[in-house]
């Protein structure tokens, strides 16, 4: 059992004590009560200390939890409630405890699909109805895609890394016609931009599975996993997003983006090494170390022309491409209409 049940088992049966108006009890009455309470949960001889129940009663006392117990030790021995009404389950819910559990309960909710956490639930349920009774509103939302496909993969996945298991994918990317078979070793569940994606070891190298591209999944028993000990932090460290190719070398990406731009990208980089090269009156420059990818790719035209990426030549030839067919899609549209509207 935790130190923090071990505590609240104890801090319940003080409670139960010091509110008993018929019953006298010593330090070492409390000792004992508290070491029968653990045994009753915990099935196995459980010795309380004096010097617990002495910190435990000084904790109630003090604000640390919230308690502030009224406390009292009469004819110098026996421990009881000044105010016989008091108990610490009758302690009253500030405004700011509300709005803290309010936010608490948005955070959770993002996690429900993981098994760990399923057993909260409940809890977190009983919490916002508690919450929503009290007309508290919350000042926490966190984006999260409900109907994105492939969330029902998210509890098994981190089952099989946490116990280390083999898994067969079905797995079918933008570019296959049809799902392939993989034999992967899960290392790793990567979020990013409101999708997941699976880091596992395929074939001697790692692969980045978006889970919505995941068509089913089962454990291989008879397979040996393969840990590779795997570090998020500098696997991902010289990338935007979730795609990382272990033949490309990070790039110094230079980039110049507008005035009004520039303090949004300054106070929320585009990627940790990210650094000021020059500050104009027209905007300022910048520049980051990393692989060219996908998501670097997508981030930097979704800035639409309040960003101007000067080198490497490759990455600009390929913000160019993308901005020239899209100019001529909207082009197309326009002249589509046009004909339309003279036909009408």
């Amino acid at each position: 059992m935790s130190s923090n049940k071990n505590a609240l088992i104890r801090y319940k049966t003080l409670d139960k004590c010091l509110k008993n108006k018929y019953k006298k009890y010593t330090l070492e009455d409390l000792m004992d009560e508290c070491s029968e309470a653990l045994f009753e949960y915990e099935g196995k001889e459980s010795f309380v200390s004096k010097r617990t129940i002495q910190l435990d009663l000084q904790n109630m006392r003090s604000e640390k939890f919230g308690y502030e117990a009224p406390i009292e030790v009469f004819e110098r021995k026996y421990y009881r409630y000044s105010d016989p009404e008091y108990s610490i389950h009758n302690i009253q819910v500030t405004e700011n405890d509300l709005k803290a559990m309010t936010n608490a309960v948005q955070i959770l909710k993002q996690f429900k699909d993981f098994s760990m956490f399923k057993e909260l639930n409940g809890v977190i349920q009983k919490l916002e109805d508690s919450i929503h009774s009290t007309h508290q509103k919350s000042i926490i939302h966190l984006d999260k895609n409900e109907r994105l496909k492939g969330l029902e993969y998210i509890d098994v996945l981190y089952q099989a890394i946490m116990n280390k298991k083999v898994l067969k994918i079905l797995y079918k990317s933008f570019t296959a016609r049809e799902a392939n078979v993989m034999l992967v070793h899960p290392q790793l569940l990567k979020e990013y931009n409101n999708r997941w994606f699976l880091i596992c070891w395929h074939k001697k190298k790692m692969y980045n599975l978006a889970l919505d591209r995941i068509e089913g999944i089962e454990i291989d028993d008879n397979g040996v996993y393969y840990d590779k000990e795997f570090d998020a932090d500098r696997y991902f460290g010289e990338v935007v997003g979730a795609t990382v190719s272990e033949n490309q070398r990070p790039q110094n990406v230079v980039f110049f983006v507008t005035k009004r731009h520039a303090p949004y990208v300054a106070t929320k980089p585009f990627h940790h090494s990210q650094v000021v090269v020059k500050e104009e009156e027209e905007g300022t420059t910048f520049k980051i170390c990393v692989q060219l990818n996908f998501e670097l790719e997508r981030m930097i035209l979704g800035m639409g022309e309040f960003v101007t990426v000067l080198k490497p030549n490759i990455l600009v030839r390929r913000i160019a491409r993308s901005i020239r067919i899209a100019h001529e899609n909207y082009n197309n549209i326009g002249n589509e209409y046009s004909s339309h509207h003279r036909l009408a």
